[in-house]
């Protein structure tokens, strides 16, 4: 997988109430020398024991990765290959790169499709995107992408416009009135499906108290994807107190699983000590028993893109490979 995608080094700009505020590197797929932004976070050195081996959880449990590095590139454990991607400014035959790499692995594809332009010199504004959406402009756009897709060896799931329901208005579909969301995700799995009637659609909101305003119908969600996180400088001080996995999934689980859809966690990253860490992959069968439609976690495992609030920077959710206490369920060797 040595030079697996072109587009190595794409700039993802976040967004501040229709302000351009500043770049952020991630790859479109996985690829191994990337240059981070940002410090890794040191885990400790030591191993995780053969009792918490055994608790990490049901082997049925779908296990991802988002591997910019492509440190997990060999691993047996990886069924799902988190590919990023904008859906302007790109080549649409990286994607066979992508393919080729997830289906040699026997790997599916988990692929994210954001709907506007990584680079800064073609910002895309909220109002802009959902008219030129609800008008059909990008009809032609939908129809190639789904196409290519269509023509891949992998089974695909297709993840579009995710984390509609945060209120900070760090992507331009963020900002949108939640009908207008739904009409719009609705219009393009219409679309996408008459491209490529098999693909899997996942529905993925951050996880907010009002995720269900955002809810487009049974027929258009396959599976729904949460974004969990577990940060413990952040804990500290804005809640007080460390979260265990638990508490950092079951907010958005509960909100999520009146759907009755399967549950994943597609954005999944910890960053903190040796012992936070093993409480934000506690994984064990205990933990898992009050989820029960939970069917997978997709690891993402880079720095995170964006500032976080305050004083806090940009987390390192990257994952070592081995059996150190930040590897979770990738634990085991490469």
């Amino acid at each position: 997988m040595k030079s697996l995608i072109r587009y190595r080094y794409r700039y993802r700009y976040l967004w501040r109430r229709a302000a351009l505020m500043g770049a952020a590197v991630l790859l479109c797929a996985a690829a191994p020398g990337l240059a981070h932004a940002a410090k890794a976070v040191t885990l400790a050195s030591a191993d995780v024991s053969a009792a918490q081996a055994e608790a990490a959880g049901p082997t049925d449990l779908q296990v991802g990765i988002y591997d910019p590095d492509g440190a997990f590139a060999d691993a047996s454990r990886v069924q799902i290959e988190h590919v990023f991607m904008p859906w302007q400014n790109i080549d649409l035959a990286s994607l066979d790169v992508a393919d080729r790499y997830a289906a040699d692995r026997g790997r599916t594809l988990l692929l994210t499709v954001e709907p506007w332009s990584w680079s800064p010199l073609e910002p895309v504004f909220p109002d802009e995107l959902r008219e030129g959406l609800l008008s059909g402009r990008y009809d032609d756009r939908i129809g190639e992408l789904c196409g290519r897709i269509a023509k891949l060896r992998s089974p695909v799931t297709v993840r579009w416009a995710h984390e509609m329901d945060l209120k900070n208005g760090r992507y331009p579909w963020s900002d949108w009135r939640p009908s207008d969301y739904v009409a719009a995700y609705r219009h393009f799995v219409d679309l996408c499906r008459e491209k490529a009637p098999d693909l899997t659609f996942m529905w993925s909101p951050r996880g907010e108290f009002d995720l269900g305003l955002y809810y487009p119908g049974d027929d258009y969600v396959d599976e729904i994807g949460l974004s969990v996180f577990g940060y413990q400088a952040y804990d500290q001080v804005a809640n007080g107190h460390e979260r265990d996995l638990t508490e950092l999934l079951k907010p958005s689980y509960d909100r999520a699983v009146k759907f009755g859809k399967p549950i994943y966690i597609s954005e999944f990253g910890c960053a903190g000590d040796v012992a936070y860490m093993e409480r934000c992959n506690d994984f064990s069968a205990a933990t898992l028993k009050q989820f029960p439609l939970l069917e997978g976690v997709v690891y993402y495992s880079a720095v995170e893109p964006g500032q976080w609030p305050a004083v806090y920077g940009k987390p390192d959710w990257r994952v070592v490979p081995g059996s150190g206490p930040g590897s979770g369920l990738l634990a085991g060797p490469n």
